[in-house]
């Protein structure tokens, strides 16, 4: 069954980073769109990041931008986000999300209805 795994969150103060990773299993990355989504305590679940199926687009949130990076690694079958100067408002559980959908090959979006595959999340808390 395939699924996606993440890892890398903890507690971290303010100004610190994070690196978060996203592995799949029972597929490749090649050709899937992959997203990070968070969401706060009662909050709405919100995009922070995306990758498209070729590598090429990436997208960020206004809120995160200049701030976050995701890449890829092809060969290790990995997808990374690294959160720098992190803030408490970035404080939530982040997923990774994936699908092959044609859509999602070229460019990526936020609109969770597009990724079938999704991980169980990872929590990310920054406080001093």
């Amino acid at each position: 069954q395939s699924q996606l795994a993440e890892s890398g969150g903890g507690l971290v103060q303010p100004g610190g980073s994070l690196r978060l990773s996203c592995t799949p299993s029972g597929f490749t990355l090649n050709y899937y769109g992959i997203a990070w989504f968070r969401q706060a305590p009662g909050k709405e679940r919100e995009g922070v990041s995306c990758i498209s199926g070729n590598g090429g687009y990436t997208k960020y949130s206004d809120s995160v931008k200049d701030r976050f990076t995701i890449s890829r690694d092809i060969a290790k079958n990995v997808v990374y986000l690294h959160m720098n100067s992190l803030k408490p408002e970035d404080t939530g559980v982040y997923s990774c999300a994936a699908n092959n959908l044609a859509a999602l090959v070229r460019q990526c979006h936020f609109r969770d209805w597009e990724y079938d595959y999704w991980g169980q999340g990872t929590q990310v808390t920054v406080s001093s």
